[in-house]
């Protein structure tokens, strides 16, 4: 007899709706709920671990004009953010790729390469502003929460697809990655741009050179991943996106 499978997305859906109960969240910087399972509190020791790692394997600038600069910046976007509170930590990475991160916990690391892109404090602050952004839109915890709950609505649909479960995981694996976890992080890209720009503008910094920034970033870009396969939006919607948000704010 037939082995069917059709109710596998029954299932999956019933599992993940049964854990989403009460796991939504308003997050007025965004203007939209998010479905949270964790908070960034609960994600502080993980955060401040990978820091610690991080600092002790990846080779750390010690120039201080570099850090100096970093810290004047990112503490004039913190404060316009509202997040003085916190303990904000900067390093600068030595690395010949452009590229800054941020953890949850109020860690954000620069690389040098970036530092020698940027054309003036206001790109930098464009970046560091986005970072921030990332913060206070609690992204990393709605990316926890969205893939805790992705692998489990997998796991439930290969227990009830029986002999079919390893084909139903691998497709499954793959579809939530192209279809689910993807596209939600294009979309966390997007926000924190738009949050960045808030930030970096009422820290006295010009909304402008965040596209301009954008456009260094692109120029200086040696392989193009197509945006349905990539965590991040293209080069073109992101200055196609800024640019409009910068007008219907009124921002120069």
């Amino acid at each position: 007899m037939r082995r069917l499978i059709r109710p596998v997305p029954l299932a999956v859906a019933a599992c993940v709706a049964a854990l989403s109960v009460g796991a939504c969240a308003y997050n007025e910087a965004l203007g939209r709920n998010q479905l949270l399972i964790v908070d960034d509190a609960a994600l502080q020791q993980q955060a401040d671990a990978a820091w610690a790692q991080t600092l002790r394997t990846q080779p750390v600038s010690r120039d201080a004009a570099l850090n100096t600069r970093v810290r004047t910046v990112g503490g004039r976007v913190v404060e316009a953010a509202g997040l003085t509170g916190r303990g904000w930590e900067y390093a600068v990475f030595v690395s010949d790729k452009p590229n800054a991160f941020v953890l949850p916990s109020g860690k954000i690391g620069v690389t040098t390469s970036l530092l020698s892109l940027v054309r003036n404090d206001d790109q930098l602050a464009a970046v560091l502003g986005h970072e921030v952004g990332h913060v206070v839109a609690q992204h990393a915890a709605e990316r926890y929460s969205s893939t805790a709950l992705t692998s489990i609505g997998i796991q439930a649909a290969q227990g009830v697809a029986g002999d079919y479960g390893q084909a139903v995981g691998a497709l499954g694996g793959f579809g939530a990655q192209l279809g689910v976890l993807l596209p939600f992080s294009r979309q966390h890209e997007l926000e924190a741009d738009r949050l960045g720009v808030d930030y970096m503008v009422r820290a006295g910094y010009r909304a402008s050179e965040s596209i301009a920034l954008w456009r260094l970033m692109a120029a200086q870009r040696q392989t193009n991943t197509p945006e349905f396969a990539s965590t991040h939006p293209s080069d073109s919607t992101r200055i196609a996106q800024l640019e409009a948000y910068i007008r219907e704010r009124g921002y120069s």
